[in-house]
């Protein structure tokens, strides 16, 4: 259907344009949060591979993803109408972002690609190739990220026509990128050393930076989700900041009660788990009901840490305590908390006496979504593996991914007179606190 001049709002458009820088500025935030957290010989690439996120997804975005992701195609996948950016004067199949040109609604789902496999890279740190990496990542916005969004986001999707609700993606997003990531970790191995070695983040003021990115970025993330200018933006700004407030308070009250010190970099993380955990929910709660979600996504998020220790898979930087455990929480608290009263196209949960119904729609979307995930990226990260070795050599991650894959340094080491700097932390990762 061609689009309606006369539809167009002129608010709505700048909104949603402003979102659309701010959800592009995540992925630099979020590569400062997970170069932070490694050792000063990584932390290069790992900015490098959340950069190449964005150069590689943007190509693939215009050229046939998008296509896949809101093309009318079926209930499982769109299809190449829109490959190219093409018949860019016709309107979103569903009628989303009605009062938006579709190429602003083009940019801003294009963020939302971009960020998603940049959060694969916290499970894999230290350790994976960068052309494989390259390669992975190219084949896993092809088919899992377009497939899933279709699922979810467009109305055509199996998911999206059974009522499931995600209000910014809580399952596209970060469920999706959880569950990915500890499959790519399985395939590729405990890092040298771990979980013995000394693996303490070299710059904890670079996380606290990037969580800063992030806790700003979101709210275009979120708010932006709304896709005009209105009230219920402003409901969802509002339920972004306190959940994210109240999460960060539930870490540090964790770490406090369970190792006597809160942390800087509990501060952080806590934040980031309230981040994601709100994102599904924040265009379906009340601010009072968003106040729950942070807390327990922060307690539950900062317990969910220590597992990875008990079940021996070396997720470097906790991508699936925080993304897969706060995707999924988020998602499934909608059925406890979501209420009609902040959205009327959504449904009453559990404490709004709507009964288990969209309990049942959130958790149909949660396995669903979680499970083709972890098996397509799993199979996919071996074939990835056997046709090109993914993992770094012993002697490469001793000498780190800055030098060994870039021939560069993040950091010039000069002597001043018998002294010699040095880069360290005094602050322990998650890791180490609940050793």
């Amino acid at each position: 259907m061609p689009v309606k001049l006369s539809d167009l709002n002129t608010g709505d458009t700048a909104w949603i344009l402003a979102s659309s820088a701010l959800v592009l500025l995540m992925t630099p935030g979020l590569a400062f949060f997970y170069g932070g957290m490694v050792r000063a010989k990584n932390v290069l690439g790992m900015l490098m591979q959340n950069f190449v996120c964005i150069g590689l997804v943007s190509v693939l975005w215009v050229c046939f993803t998008y296509s896949l992701a809101f093309g009318k195609g079926n209930k499982y996948i769109g299809d190449f109408h829109f490959a190219l950016l093409n018949h860019m004067n016709q309107t979103v199949p569903g009628g989303l972002g009605a009062t938006i040109p579709p190429i602003v609604f083009v940019a801003f789902q294009l963020m939302f690609a971009v960020i998603t496999p940049a959060l694969i890279t916290g499970s894999t740190a230290d350790r994976w190739k960068f052309g494989p990496f390259v390669v992975f990542i190219t084949l896993w916005a092809i088919l899992v990220y377009a497939p899933v969004a279709h699922w979810v986001f467009a109305p055509e999707g199996w998911l999206f026509k059974r009522g499931a609700e995600d209000f910014a993606g809580g399952t596209v997003v970060h469920a999706n990128a959880g569950a990915a990531g500890i499959a790519v970790a399985l395939v590729l191995g405990k890092r040298r050393g771990w979980p013995g070695g000394n693996f303490r983040p070299h710059n904890v003021p670079f996380v606290l930076l990037g969580a800063g990115l992030l806790w700003f970025g979101w709210f275009g993330f979120n708010a932006g989700s709304a896709l005009g200018a209105n009230t219920l933006s402003g409901i969802a700004f509002v339920n972004t900041n306190t959940a994210t407030a109240s999460a960060m308070l539930g870490w540090l009250l964790v770490e406090w009660l369970r190792d006597g010190k809160p942390t800087t970099l509990g501060a952080a993380s806590g934040a980031v788990a309230g981040l994601v955990a709100i994102t599904p929910a924040c265009g379906f709660v009340s601010p009072v009901g968003s106040i729950f979600v942070g807390l327990l996504a922060g307690v539950i998020c900062a317990l969910a840490t220590a597992i990875k220790g008990k079940v021996g898979i070396d997720d470097s930087l906790d991508v699936g305590a925080v993304h897969l455990v706060g995707g999924v929480l988020g998602a499934l608290l909608i059925g406890f908390f979501g209420t009609v009263d902040t959205n009327s196209v959504g449904l009453d949960g559990i404490f709004y006496g709507g009964g288990a119904t969209l309990l049942g729609k959130q958790a149909l979307a949660v396995v669903s979504v979680v499970a083709y995930s972890f098996v397509v990226s799993f199979v996919l990260a071996h074939i990835v593996n056997f046709v090109f070795k993914m993992r770094m050599s012993d002697d490469d991650q001793n000498e780190g991914m800055d030098i060994s894959m870039h021939g560069e340094s993040a950091y010039e080491y000069v002597s001043l007179g018998s002294g010699v700097s040095s880069v360290g932390s005094s602050s322990s990762t998650h890791e180490e606190a609940n050793a």
